[in-house]
């Protein structure tokens, strides 16, 4: 069986109180988008993970997709062991939730090869204790994420026929380094009110808290942003707490981006 793990960019992204537990709550979107990883998994002697396409840190084992594997088995599920193939086309540390949906996926395709009968919720709730933003890849339609981004509300948000051009420079920003340097609080925009108006509308009102931190240390980050704009945007922002970049075109002009962001991850296509 072969799935197609596709990632998730945040629109808006508001950091609104620091927790007793040390976590923060935040508010923001979480809307998908068609980049994706490519996960084959075959019947086998023993269970093997291959990694192939960009690179990524951490043994095999402690990699999410074989995390799901073992936790339906503690569950009581009887799987055989299987070869897994997993293509790396999502960047790593981008704020775009690729790991997340390599593991999201994993799970939906093994309750169908092996015929588990997991309703959405199930798999929601196993998936959640690897990651908040897990369990949104199992529906993988657009929501409003609030608590430590895994309290979900469906939202009615379409932006078909955008264009979308997405830029990862070499810049690392760890999730530490991001909220180590952030300074929560409750927005004067709240996501909720301006994320059903028109794109045009967006800029200076939907924004990502963790930019006012992240730009001033990652400057990289801030001119990818600067220069989508300049090339004709209407919305750009940082995903996450980074390092990559979207921006949102109701047309792209006949710039050659790939030679704009040659140094960097390049990505572009229609919604």
């Amino acid at each position: 069986m072969k799935v197609f793990p596709n990632c998730k960019i945040n629109i808006g992204l508001n950091i609104v109180e620091r927790r007793s537990d040390g976590y923060h709550n935040l508010q923001t979107v979480f809307y998908p988008i068609p980049l994706h990883d490519e996960i084959s998994i075959q019947l086998s002697e023993t269970d093997v993970l291959s990694i192939e396409g960009l690179c990524i840190e951490g043994a095999p084992e402690d990699n999410l997709v074989m995390k799901v594997l073992a936790i339906l088995r503690e569950q009581g599920f009887s799987i055989p062991p299987v070869n897994v193939t997993l293509h790396k086309k999502i960047p790593s540390g981008a704020g775009l939730g690729g790991g997340s949906s390599d593991a999201a996926f994993m799970m939906k395709a093994l309750n169908e090869m092996f015929s588990l009968e997991l309703t959405d919720e199930e798999m929601e709730a196993l998936l959640a204790p690897l990651g908040a933003d897990c369990p949104f890849f199992v529906k993988n339609q657009p929501v409003y994420a609030e608590g430590i981004g895994n309290i979900f509300t469906p939202i009615c948000l379409d932006l078909k026929g955008w264009y979308l051009i997405l830029v990862k420079p070499d810049d690392f920003v760890s999730t530490r380094e991001a909220y180590s340097m952030v300074r929560p609080h409750y927005p004067e925009f709240k996501i909720q009110q301006y994320i059903s108006l028109p794109v045009e509308e967006w800029k200076g009102h939907i924004v990502n808290d963790f930019e006012e931190s992240v730009f001033p240390v990652h400057p990289r980050i801030q001119s990818i942003r600067d220069e989508l704009y300049r090339q004709g945007a209407t919305y750009a922002a940082m995903s996450g707490s980074g390092s990559s970049v979207y921006g949102l075109f109701r047309q792209l002009p006949p710039a050659d981006y790939r030679k704009i962001f040659y140094d960097d991850f390049y990505y572009q296509c229609q919604l």
